[in-house]
């Protein structure tokens, strides 16, 4: 097991303690360096110039802030200066490493000024070493603070590009893995159909070949479903974390769809004409996915509107239309994302042997229509369909 990494608030908080403690130790010494000896009033201000530095992570301009104010404070009143700058320069730091570089500067200004001040108030008798100090104590932490910035942002970078190329190794394999799925499926379904045919042209004439012919088909279609098992059990592997998959939406589960959609503020009626039937599940998952786009859509860029869904189921086709009565004329309403929009639903049609046109109405609003042939036969002759605005 992996050793748990210490939260940031408890690292912070642990560090503003020991600051306190330091700072606490150190003041006791002010008497000998000849400053007035720490009272209440003095412990105070410590303890706000150094605990505020527990917050820095999450409010470092504020943390900033309130340390230099209790700081200054600390310094007017006559203490000894050294006490009280470790919470305000560990601030700078933290500013200069999560903010602009601006910021950074301004806070510097900020804390070299309270150096001056301090060395001002206590009558140094060498000003020039103490405006020396203070720009170059400012000058590190902002440079190193800078430094670890950049530092960030480069391990961010480069997490990022690390996972992205993870994420194109994992597509690509599994990229190669359908591949190989769908030759050696299209290879075991190219045998059984010369098998069928075989044995149903010798089926009264020499039955021993056609039972011949069959005890091939039973062998290639279980090494077949056996090659499926193995390759989706493979995939199923290389995403581990994944989460359960959901049953694949069919029409009859349209009438969520059209809830959720009305609850989302668009009121959409749905109309079915035709015989419903049980179609093949890819013809209704796709079906499906064309009105869930297209209503997706009118939500987006319909405005005010209606939206109507016809389903129509003919002999062999099944014709699906959405249409909103909203202001989108404009044909760049329907994003042409990557899998999503109008090019989706294209991909989608195509798949099935449909066609899809996507434009606005004469009348006004905008409209979807898909047709989809509802048997093997009828889609092997759109194997080239036509999909149009």
């Amino acid at each position: 097991m992996r050793p748990r990494t210490p939260r940031p608030l408890v690292v912070d908080t642990l560090i503003a303690t020991a600051m306190v403690v330091v700072a606490v130790l150190l003041g006791r010494e002010s008497r000998s360096q000849g400053w007035p000896e720490l009272d209440a009033r003095a412990y105070v201000l410590v303890a706000l110039s150094h605990l505020p530095v527990a917050l820095r992570g999450r409010h470092p301009l504020a943390v900033f802030a309130v340390t230099e104010a209790a700081a200054v404070a600390y310094v007017t009143l006559g203490y000894w200066p050294v006490v009280c700058t470790f919470g305000v320069m560990l601030a700078l730091y933290t500013v200069a490493s999560v903010r602009s570089l601006r910021a950074a500067l301004v806070c510097a200004g900020c804390l070299a000024g309270l150096w001056v001040y301090a060395g001002v108030v206590s009558h140094s008798p060498s000003m020039a070493s103490v405006c020396g100090q203070a720009l170059l104590y400012c000058s590190v932490l902002v440079w190193f603070g800078h430094l670890a910035r950049r530092s960030a942002e480069l391990t961010r970078r480069l997490r990022a590009e690390q996972a992205e190329r993870a994420r194109r190794a994992v597509a690509e394999e599994r990229g190669r893995i359908a591949r190989e799925l769908h030759d050696v499926v299209a290879h075991h379904m190219s045998v059984v159909s010369v098998q069928a045919g075989l044995a149903r042209f010798v089926f009264d004439s020499d039955p021993g070949k056609a039972r011949g012919a069959l005890g091939t088909i039973a062998d290639t279609s279980g090494e077949a479903l056996e090659e499926l098992r193995r390759m989706l059990q493979v995939l199923r592997e290389a995403d581990p974390d994944a989460p359960e998959r959901a049953p694949m939406p069919t029409l009859a589960r349209l009438g969520e769809l059209l809830d959720r959609v009305r609850a989302g503020g668009l009121p959409v009626e749905l109309a079915v004409e035709g015989t419903t039937r049980p179609l093949p599940p890819g013809v209704e998952l796709c079906a499906y996915r064309v009105v869930q786009e297209a209503l997706t859509n009118a939500l987006k860029h319909a405005g005010p509107a209606r939206a109507r869904v016809e389903l129509r189921y003919g002999a062999h086709e099944l014709t699906v239309r959405v249409t909103d009565d909203g202001e989108g004329a404009d044909p760049a309403r329907v994003p042409t994302g990557g899998g999503h929009g109008l090019i989706g639903m294209r991909e989608r049609a195509k798949l099935y042997g449909g066609t899809i046109t996507v434009g606005p109405r004469s009348e006004g609003g905008y409209e979807v229509r898909l047709t989809l042939p509802t048997s093997a036969a009828e889609r092997s002759r759109g194997d080239t369909p036509r999909a149009e605005r």
